[in-house]
């Protein structure tokens, strides 16, 4: 059953990686690739770290494992946030459809 478990967790956490990867690719400016990422990824290093958790069964492995989760739940969007209010205040304007001097 622990490895139904295991494999599960991966499987879901794989498929967020992948997300997060492919939303770098296919993004078209650095803040939505940067939410992306945020996102996607939090999940994934997440998912990624339980099923690490499970496979060490009860104990203080997985007591260590689920406080490094908590502190990239809260870690993650603190430090996405961050970057992206710096390069707003550096002058990096936002991705926009409209073409300058064709408004």
């Amino acid at each position: 059953m622990t490895e139904v478990a295991v494999t599960a967790l991966l499987a879901a956490g794989l498929f967020f990686h992948a997300v997060a990867a492919l939303g770098v690719v296919r993004m078209p400016d650095f803040y939505t690739r940067l939410h992306a990422v945020s996102k996607a990824e939090t999940l994934g290093v997440s998912l990624t770290l339980l099923a690490v958790a499970v496979w060490s069964g009860a104990g203080l492995v997985a007591l260590k494992v689920l406080v490094v989760v908590a502190f990239l739940f809260a870690a993650n969007p603190t430090a996405t946030h961050a970057l992206g209010r710096a390069a707003l205040r550096t002058g990096l304007r936002p991705w926009s459809r409209r073409e300058p001097g064709r408004e």
